[in-house]
């Protein structure tokens, strides 16, 4: 199965309340039941999409699962018929109007239980269930396939550590005990970005597969740089002077290095220099990285000595 997207299937956002969602099906339900689309070879195709989105998202648990774990972790952990088991479409079908002789949902004997218009499969949908339901296999099917719930750890990473990589111990609740890891963190894993280690998460309900541990990087503040993604900020003071006849400056980088920047004449206060490709690498982007950017802060002093006093006046008379 291939990632689904439900609320962009039905048309809604993804704060939708049930009674939006409801009647985002029913015309949809309207337009595409084959039925009322005879001659139409996609409506059947998208009559199924529409009704396998609403299963899931007109149904509390489903949906806060599906908004848990995505299209795709969703997918993973249920399989069609575990998405339409329990849900009486009859019903819904009746009540929008359809009545319930045009079709046999889930109907037929033991193993070859289908979804069916007029005498013809729905689709696909009808005999991939059929197949794995209460009549062809014991236990329930595929549903004693639903993996386990994963986990996720939050990992505090420094800038320091996304920039070279690092090997990270963690400790973690699995199974009921707690399991200690040694994980390798690959360069430019910033905030957000995850490890996957197979087999971690919960173990299944139904005797299935366990779930996964998703180790999710959390940068920590530094007092040098600032992150915004892969790129690096860093501010970096000039005297006044500097400021008006330009100068060169050091710049230190993530990785210990240290470089050269011109400032330029007449730069002024809060001015951002960009030194591209000096900010953070990218996570599995050989080569790539971010950039650093830099801002010119123009030091005005409070006090000034009596020198310093008649070199400003002395400017002054001239026009500065």
């Amino acid at each position: 199965m291939s990632d689904k997207d439900y609320y962009r299937i039905l048309g809604v956002q993804k704060n939708a309340g049930e009674t939006e969602i409801k009647k985002a099906y029913r015309k949809l339900a309207m337009k595409y039941h084959p039925d009322h689309a005879a001659g139409d070879a996609g409506a059947e195709e998208r009559f199924k999409q529409i009704s396998e989105a609403y299963a899931v998202l007109s149904d509390k648990e489903k949906r806060a699962q599906y908004d848990t774990f995505g299209a795709s972790g969703f997918q993973q952990r249920f399989s069609e018929e575990d998405i339409f088991r329990g849900f009486d479409f009859s019903n819904v079908f009746k009540e929008f109007g359809f009545g319930g002789s045009g079709f046999d949902f889930f109907g037929g004997r033991g193993g070859q239980q289908r979804f069916q218009f007029g005498g013809s499969p729905f689709g696909n949908m009808g005999g991939n269930m059929g197949s794995n339901m209460g009549g062809g296999r014991t236990g329930g099917g595929r549903a004693a396939s639903m993996k386990g719930s994963d986990l996720v750890y939050e990992l505090p990473l420094t800038l320091r550590e996304v920039a070279t990589g690092a090997s990270k111990a963690i400790t973690f609740n699995h199974k009921g005990r707690s399991e200690n890891l040694t994980v390798k963190i690959p360069m430019g894993m910033i905030t957000g970005k995850k490890l996957r280690i197979a087999g971690k998460g919960e173990p299944s309900p139904m005797g299935g597969p366990p779930g996964d541990l998703f180790v999710k990087a959390k940068v920590q503040p530094d007092p040098v740089f600032e992150a915004d993604g892969h790129d690096l900020r860093i501010n970096r003071e000039v005297k006044l002077s500097d400021a008006l006849l330009g100068a060169t400056i050091t710049v230190p980088t993530i990785d210990g290095r240290e470089l050269s920047l011109r400032v330029p004449p007449g730069t002024r206060h809060k001015t951002r220099m960009r030194l591209a490709g000096h900010g953070l690498p990218r996570m599995r982007e050989a080569e790539a990285r971010g950039d650093l950017y830099v801002s010119i802060l123009v030091n005005t002093p409070v006090h000034l000595t009596d020198q310093q006093m008649k070199a400003v006046r002395e400017l002054a008379q001239a026009g500065l």
